[in-house]
């Protein structure tokens, strides 16, 4: 709000005094603003912590799901995925997705960090961004476990959290991005494709890169009998699962809610109490709302299945239910969050029994749930996004088109399928093409002896788990302690 002598003119002040009250008020006012910034960076840093946080979620929930012989090495590869992806985001990653102004393909500016920060972007907006990028990263080490070189690890991490990860965001997030909802004009299908934070661009991209390191290797060896029959090869720990599961929900309030960015912001009118920070509470509401509603259904339609309550199978359903809430969890009814949750479970328990019909194995299942359960949660939001928060989130285009079931046209369920497509396209040209090629310079599996007897001792340096023996005093047997 700004103030000159004229607004003053009513009070009968000098020229003088009226100078220094203005200069006063906009000190205050620049106070103000100085305030807000503060308020918003304070916001998305906390949120970038939160987020930070999953990657230790993800260290517990893949250690927990592999055999206790390879633990180090799962371990290590969640620690290089963060390590790794801080430095090629740093030099690539952020100018790809987000080096505006550019094209509506690939960003072109902040190679490096340089010129950086601007009016556009501060190192709290980087951090966020580079704490999704290494998000997708992790996402793939579960799908490959067990059976691939350390080499390989760090090849695939580099070349995604460097180029395929931010092109694709770049696309979708953007300003510039071709299929962002965010563009002045030319949206596509009058809408853009709406993945808030990231069912497609984070959970697909990491899903389906993983889906295609783990066809090209091929199973762990004992996955499937000679006869075809498929073996379950336990993880050693059930407490590690949900410790892991437990910190990855924790952060998703973080990741979802902290995807507005900025939380200072009134809709309508200054002074009411409905304003972006209603909007945050909402969308931590039904991310919550999901993955429970997720869990439960895993729960209940598991043991129907298979006759078992299983804890595992809970924590990956639940898991799945945040997976899918991810894109639309800022535009949809709490109540739509249940259908979302509820639908994630069976799509992840139906993409489980087609990946053992096709003997395709994936010690975390996570081509399965964030593949799966990410691309029908893109769809979700083209069905049951509401007006009133579309308008309120993404601002600025008019008649946009809204959910199919609630009236709003199929301009915005084209957009999703749109990027869904294009998607799967992208990572397996890309991320497909770099594994196929790590398999044919055989820098991808490791060799039988290697997998039989575990990465830990053979690449490592030993177990993840010291043994000290003692003699049984009434059994006279050596038992672990």
């Amino acid at each position: 709000m700004a103030c000159s002598a004229a607004d003053l003119q009513v009070l009968n002040v000098t020229a003088a005094a009226a100078d220094y009250i203005c200069g006063r008020f906009d000190a205050v006012s620049s106070k103000f603003a100085d305030a807000g910034y503060a308020i918003d960076n304070t916001y998305l840093l906390f949120s970038t912590y939160l987020v930070f946080s999953m990657q230790i979620g993800f260290a517990m929930l893949c250690a927990g799901s592999v055999r206790a012989k390879n633990t180090m090495n799962i371990m290590l590869t969640n620690v290089l995925d963060a390590a790794t992806g801080s430095f090629f985001y740093y030099l690539f990653g952020f100018a790809l997705a987000y080096g505006s102004p550019s094209n509506g393909f690939i960003g072109k500016h902040f190679f490096g960090l340089s010129k950086f920060p601007s009016p556009s972007f501060d190192y709290g907006f980087f951090l966020f961004q580079w704490a999704f990028a290494i998000a997708a990263a992790g996402i793939t080490s579960g799908s490959i476990a067990e059976r691939t070189q350390f080499s390989a690890y760090l090849i695939y991490s580099s070349l995604l959290t460097g180029l395929v990860y931010p092109i694709s965001s770049h696309w979708f997030w953007s300003a510039d991005g071709w299929a962002s909802p965010a563009r002045a004009d030319g949206l596509l299908f009058g809408s853009g494709v709406i993945d808030f934070a990231g069912s497609g661009v984070v959970h697909m991209v990491g899903g389906i890169a993983g889906l295609w390191g783990a066809l090209i290797e091929g199973p762990r060896i004992g996955r499937f009998g000679h006869s075809g029959k498929a073996v379950v090869l336990r993880g050693h720990s059930a407490t590690l699962v949900v410790l892991g599961t437990l910190l990855l929900w924790f952060g998703w309030y973080g990741f979802n809610p902290g995807s507005f960015l900025y939380i200072l912001k009134a809709y309508g009118e200054s002074g009411t109490y409905y304003g972006q920070w209603s909007a945050v509470g909402r969308t931590a509401v039904t991310t919550t709302l999901a993955g429970s509603t997720a869990a439960l259904t895993t729960l209940f339609g598991k043991r129907l299945l298979s006759g078992h309550w299983n804890v595992t199978d809970v924590c990956n359903g639940l898991l799945g239910g945040f997976a899918a809430i991810t894109a639309g969890c800022s535009v949809v009814d709490p109540w739509a969050s249940l259908i979302c949750g509820f639908v994630s479970a069976w799509v992840l328990i139906g993409f489980n029994l087609l990946a053992e019909k096709l003997h395709y194995d994936d010690p975390l299942e996570a081509a399965q749930l964030h593949g799966g359960c990410g691309a029908w949660g893109l769809i979700f939001t083209g069905l049951f996004a509401k007006k009133e928060y579309m308008n309120q989130v993404y601002p600025g285009a008019d008649n946009r088109p809204f959910g199919v079931l609630l009236g709003g046209g199929f301009g915005l369920l084209g957009a999703q399928l749109v990027q869904i497509v294009v998607v799967t396209v992208w990572v397996s040209v890309t991320m497909g093409s770099m594994f196929l090629l790590l398999h044919k310079l055989n820098l991808l599996r490791i060799s039988h002896d290697e997998e039989m007897e575990g990465m830990d001792v053979t690449s490592h340096g030993g177990q993840a788990y010291a043994y000290e023996e003692r003699s049984d005093e009434k059994a006279g047997a050596a038992i672990p302690i």
